[in-house]
């Protein structure tokens, strides 16, 4: 696929959709359709990428619509097909430096906070 002006999307005389034979569903996508989609994005195709992506579209549109079918009222909406839980443990509040003990390992500090170097630049 390359960047190109619409004018060099190639048209094919063939713009069946590329649903099976005897596969009618409401929302076929020919390869009309994509030539065009392709124009509008200034993408140049070559027939057989148009094919491919025809299908591809076809089988995308094909599974939304089995699971449209599925989603039923009485089903309800889900993020993840098993329930989640918190794995983290409980905050235990335990033995802890001192600022003093904390401070005393480091190169350099201001008496309160370690001192670093800046890293954007700019002193503050």
């Amino acid at each position: 696929m390359s960047t190109e002006t619409p004018s060099s999307v190639s048209t094919s005389a063939n713009s069946r959709p590329a649903h099976a034979a005897g596969d009618s569903s409401a929302g076929e996508i020919t390869t009309a359709q994509v030539e065009h989609l392709a124009g509008l994005a200034r993408i140049r195709l070559t027939p057989d990428e148009v094919t491919k992506l025809t299908r591809e579209l076809v089988a995308i549109v094909d599974n939304v619509a089995k699971v449209t079918e599925v989603a039923t009222p009485d089903v309800p909406a889900t993020s993840h097909p098993i329930p989640l839980q918190n794995v983290f443990r409980e905050d235990v509040v335990g033995v802890t430096l001192t600022q003093e003990q904390a401070l005393s390992g480091a190169p350099e500090h201001d008496g309160s906070r370690f001192r670093v170097s800046a890293i954007l630049g700019e002193e503050q």
